[in-house]
């Protein structure tokens, strides 16, 4: 074979090879162009389908919010009107109660009107019918006790004028507990428990204990609390039916049995 042959031969073969390549190339470039063309099908199938399930929940999620939302306002509608029946049962009730409440408001103040009647009803008898050293008889709340007064006025002045200072001390200390500018109390406790006490410092009591000994306080200090207990805004003595034998106040039922007593002995007298 000439040398020229052969150039011409490696140059046909390098052709061929080349035009085989090249072909290869373009059949695979077309491969891929149409493997590409039917995965871009199948992903538009796939959107096409997916986009149709989501179409469907969706249409499901919004008819199960509807549904959904049905089901609370029925269910918030009746539980409205059971708090309204509630409610207006609740007040129906505590009209009621209001009602009775106030009827036995009423009846209590009418029955503690008739008590209080009968008991000075009652004060106004026994004045006449019990003696002084009756179990049950009335006692002067707030009034002063003179017999502290009496013993020490017998051991300072001369028996002729022990009743006249007597009288006139048992009578200004009268005077200055019913003295409403006086005002020897303070308070003490916390919440319920906070009540009105005699104030052992005041002044006029400290002052009243040094010149006439402790015994004569007491005697003040006692009517003081009695005034504030049975009559604080009058701040002047009443007549309390009492229980000397209990030192307490007597019961109506106490008093009435007393004078019951009393009024059949007065009986068997006159028989």
């Amino acid at each position: 074979m000439k040398p020229n042959d052969k150039i011409a031969n490696d140059r046909l073969a390098k052709k061929i090879v080349e035009e085989i390549e090249k072909r290869a190339n373009e059949m695979m470039k077309q491969k891929k162009e149409e493997l590409k063309k039917e995965k871009n099908e199948e992903l538009k199938k796939d959107n096409g389908a997916l986009k149709k399930v989501r179409k469907e929940l969706k249409k499901v999620i919004t008819e199960k919010d509807e549904m959904l939302k049905k089901v609370m306002k029925e269910k918030k509608e009746e539980v409205e009107k059971v708090i309204n029946d509630n409610d207006k049962m609740m007040e129906d009730e505590r009209c009621e109660l209001e009602d009775v409440n106030s009827a036995l408001l009423i009846k209590e103040r009418q029955s503690t009107d008739e008590i209080q009647e009968a008991r000075t009803e009652l004060i106004r008898g026994f004045r006449d019918l019990s003696g002084e050293g009756s179990t049950i008889r009335i006692k002067r709340m707030g009034e002063v006790d003179g017999k502290p007064f009496l013993k020490v006025c017998q051991r300072r002045f001369n028996r002729e004028n022990v009743a006249m200072q007597h009288a006139m001390l048992c009578s200004k200390w009268q005077r200055n507990i019913t003295d409403s500018s006086w005002y020897p109390f303070k308070l003490v406790g916390t919440g319920e428990k906070m009540k009105e006490v005699v104030d052992d410092e005041d002044e006029k009591l400290k002052k009243l204990s040094e010149e006439w000994g402790e015994d004569v306080k007491s005697a003040v200090k006692t009517a003081l609390e009695e005034l504030n207990e049975f009559n604080p805004s009058g701040r002047y003595a009443v007549p309390v039916l009492w229980n000397f034998e209990q030192g307490r106040k007597a019961t109506l039922k106490e008093g009435i049995a007393h004078m019951t007593q009393q009024i059949k002995h007065l009986k068997r007298k006159r028989t």
